[in-house]
């Protein structure tokens, strides 16, 4: 039993709350049975460390057994040792240490991924999407729609912010996430792979005019950007069509994460019509 809240062990897992300690150690914390569930039925490989208070393995037997089957030892740890390593303020009794596991944004756009499922691709760039949440909310939406992919550019919030990985529910482990590259060369490798390339902006068409135009049959590329000043002139130059999702009621705005649902889910709907 770990039961030293400051104990040198505890401080390592506590610093992957630090994006430059992430980058340095290329690991990342997973909290929460859902999410550690996941890890270990997809990634079991990449899982480190796992830890959790007897009483949360009680309430979940079914992580000890996928432990046990992947051959990774469980650190029993005092409900004092756990909030130490854990981000939330109420965490769930289980807490793991991952390993990182990009994919290059060559194979996300390497000619034919799309049909690898036998529709066509659909991919999600973020684009300066700094909010954590709704950064993981798309990713689990992409992942929802049957995306192959997520490429998050340089200058979006890190994929692997505690925040990002809880709000994925697991979908970190379905769907590729790409990182670092700049949005000019993600746009660049899309097209040079057969994607339309559209950008979610209310500058743009409404979204029913688009499919109806038939843009969404093929393999497509979506560009969603921040949170608060959505995407530049120079961002919307690069791409082939901006398109917005009309609002039918008197909302102001349409949050970032519900709009690129929407557009990813038509997307879906027009490969599988």
């Amino acid at each position: 039993m770990l039961d030293n809240p400051r104990s040198s062990r505890v401080r390592t897992v506590a610093q992957l709350f630090r994006k430059e300690v992430r980058a340095e150690t290329r690991r990342f914390l997973l909290e929460g049975p859902q999410a550690v569930s996941e890890a270990l039925r997809f990634r079991p490989e990449l899982l480190h460390d796992l830890f959790a208070t007897p009483t949360a393995l009680e309430r979940h037997p079914e992580l000890g057994e996928a432990a046990a089957a992947a051959d990774l030892p469980i650190v029993f740890v005092t409900e004092q040792v756990l909030e130490a390593m854990a981000d939330t303020v109420t965490p769930q009794g289980v807490v793991a240490v991952c390993e990182q596991f990009p994919t290059s944004v060559k194979d996300v756009f390497r000619p034919g991924a799309g049909e690898d499922a036998g529709l066509p691709g659909l991919v999600a760039i973020l684009e300066q999407v700094r909010d954590p949440g709704n950064a993981g909310t798309i990713i689990r939406a992409a992942d929802a729609a049957g995306a192959q992919a997520v490429v998050m550019t340089g200058r979006s919030v890190d994929p692997y912010n505690p925040k990002v990985v809880r709000s994925t529910t697991g979908s970190l482990f379905h769907v590729p996430v790409s990182v670092g590259v700049e949005l000019a060369s993600a746009v660049d490798r899309a097209r040079a792979a057969g994607y339309t390339v559209l950008a979610a902006d209310v500058s743009g068409d409404e979204l029913p005019v688009v499919r109806s135009d038939g843009m969404l049959d093929g393999p497509t590329a979506w560009v969603f950007g921040n949170e608060a000043r959505g995407l530049t002139a120079a961002d919307l130059a690069l791409v082939d069509r901006a398109v917005r999702v009309p609002i039918y009621g008197q909302a102001e705005s349409m949050n970032l994460a519900t709009a690129a649902s929407v557009c990813l889910y038509e997307s879906a709907f027009a490969h599988r019509s």
